[in-house]
């Protein structure tokens, strides 16, 4: 079986194999999230949003997470009735809501970070100090790439 090295030549072959490195990795760490976590990954992302970015109105939310505000809307109702946000008022302009995480959203995010990240560290411990030195550089690269349009 040819290695990624060798197939991943061409910027094509790159763009490729990484779609597919990315996806298999999003679908492990999905399946090592805490048990008692029911919620869905996209109002998992929006807990995580909030979590790093402090509150946010619901457009920026929607713009953040890539969805038409009518969705981000939805789903913040959904967290809202489990609990785990809270919605308030804009200061300065009535129009817009502005989304917070309440101490159940902020448990639920920290419990579920704490279980995916020791098992990425676990696995991180099977890879080569040189390995590790690369993923270092390449996550701001995939992080910066995640964001753009």
């Amino acid at each position: 079986m040819p290695t990624v090295e060798k197939v991943a030549r061409t910027d094509a072959n790159l763009a490729s194999e990484l779609r597919l490195s990315v996806m298999r990795l999003r679908r492990r760490l999905a399946s090592e999230r805490h048990p008692d976590n029911e919620l869905g990954l996209g109002q998992m992302s929006v807990l995580g949003c909030l979590f790093r970015n402090g509150d946010q109105p619901i457009g920026e939310l929607a713009a953040f997470e890539k969805v038409q505000p009518p969705s981000m809307t939805r789903t913040v109702t959904a967290l809202q009735a489990g609990g785990y946000v809270t919605r308030r008022p804009h200061e300065l302009d009535g129009r817009q809501v502005v989304v917070g995480l309440t101490d159940t959203g902020r448990a639920t995010v920290l419990a579920d970070r704490e279980r995916r990240d020791a098992w990425l560290a676990r696995a991180l411990g099977t890879c080569t100090p040189d390995e590790r030195a690369v993923l270092r550089q390449a996550a701001p690269i995939l992080q910066r790439l995640a964001q753009e349009d």
